[in-house]
């Protein structure tokens, strides 16, 4: 709760410094909070540059920044948060058929990873955890209350369904990241929503964030039940919860608002989802419904949504960032960013394919691949002159920011600058 109330008064708190007593103008300055000395100095040095206050800026085309969502303007993924409160609360919209159309979508029947063998150490693919996860499900939309029966969730928790079901879509979440390609595995957990509404799925983001924040932060782990191992056997998964809101760039975000800057999320979860958490105010981040850019589905002509990706979009990861932000923003401004913020190897097209890009916030994930090598560049090339990369770290085990580009690992004390270290 004291999360919330704070991210009420960032407003406030930029609006303050951005104006002297007298009312005369001072230089863009951010709250300095846990952010990097060097970061924050960087930052406030190109909004200066670009801002309102700035000798060429022109309001009729204004610079504009593009952030990432998960794990970059929030601790941890809202996605990923609001699919297991949806589990853990049966929040659906479909019947077992059209689960069953969500589950097995684009997804071939060829075996899993390896990693994602059951517990038993055999082989799992589609058919057969689908096929559990239908039965159980069918189980509890006739018996839930807040599907087609008339149990209370109390209730119908105690059924060893309850507990298959969640555990073997959980599972199923991680086994088709970690087996298919992005563009097949990244829309798939979206089509969970079908049937529901875009109020509906904002309300369920909304429970969801307000649910996480009483949480703590801590790694669980979800076993299907001896009682039902069924075609698919028991699995088990595990994952990191305790989403946190981000203070630092909650007031980034209204510090380049209140400089004159355009401010867009660019993000790999569902678009109403982010649409909730970034545009209530509750969570402090104000940012306009009309400024999100995420995974799109179609909806039926009464709003509840499909199993079927919007035609003509993009998926907006990797390549899909940079033909989204193409497509919508540079359309319309005739520039790309100005700064591009992210954490991980979705965001590193829209970190590099943009001349006009002046700035780029990585923050610190202790990633390989090509995030890694930027980040690399950015502690080589750190106070440097005009430096483009900056490297922001942040500690896992509390979820905020540290004053350092180094991060801490989740359960260790110990911070690492770049992976190999």
């Amino acid at each position: 709760m004291r999360k919330i109330i704070y991210a009420l008064l960032l407003p406030l708190l930029v609006l303050s410094m951005s104006e002297c007593s007298n009312g005369s103008k001072t230089g863009a300055k951010l709250n300095v909070l846990n952010w990097d000395t060097f970061n924050k100095a960087r930052i406030e040095q190109t909004i200066d540059a670009h801002g309102k206050h700035s000798a060429g800026y022109n309001p009729d085309n204004p610079p504009y920044a593009v952030f990432d969502w998960d794990n970059t303007s929030i601790f941890l993924d809202i996605q990923e948060a609001v699919f297991a409160y949806q589990l853990q609360n049966l929040v659906f919209g479909a019947t077992p058929e059209v689960l069953k159309e969500a589950l097995e979508k684009n997804i071939g029947t060829e075996n899993f990873a390896p990693e994602y063998n059951n517990l038993a150490g055999e082989s799992v693919n589609i058919e057969r955890i689908s096929a559990d996860i239908i039965e159980s499900y069918t189980v509890l939309y006739n018996e839930y209350e807040g599907l087609a029966g008339n149990k209370p969730l109390e209730q119908v928790a105690k059924s060893p369904h309850y507990a298959a079901f969640i555990a073997k879509t959980r599972y199923l979440y991680d086994a088709v990241g970690g087996t298919f390609d992005h563009a097949i595995s990244y829309p798939w957990v979206t089509y969970m929503f079908a049937g529901m509404t875009e109020r509906e799925v904002r309300e369920l983001t909304g429970n969801t964030v307000r649910r996480q924040l009483a949480q703590p932060i801590e790694t669980v782990r979800w076993e299907s039940p001896e009682s039902l191992p069924g075609r698919a056997g028991r699995v088990a998964v595990t994952w990191k919860n305790g989403l946190r809101l981000v203070p630092e760039m909650q007031d980034l975000y209204h510090l380049l608002r209140a400089n004159g800057f355009d401010v867009y999320v660019c993000s790999a979860s569902f678009v109403d989802v982010v649409k909730e958490i970034s545009s209530n105010p509750d969570f402090g981040y104000n940012n306009p419904d009309s400024n999100v850019l995420a995974m799109e589905l179609e909806r039926n002509d009464d709003g509840r949504i499909k199993v079927q990706f919007r035609e003509g979009y993009d998926k907006t990861q990797g390549k899909g960032k940079t033909k989204t932000i193409k497509r919508f923003l540079e359309s319309k401004y005739g520039h790309g960013p100005l700064i591009v913020a992210g954490d991980s190897e979705g965001d590193q097209n829209m970190m590099q394919d943009f001349d006009d890009t002046e700035l780029v916030l990585i923050i610190n994930r202790l990633r390989s691949s090509d995030i890694g090598r930027l980040s690399k560049i950015a502690v080589e090339t750190r106070e440097t002159s005009r430096v483009k990369y900056l490297l922001q770290g942040r500690n896992d085990n509390t979820g905020t920011f540290v004053q350092s580009p180094a991060s801490y690992p989740y359960g260790s004390t110990e911070a690492k600058l770049l992976i190999n270290d």
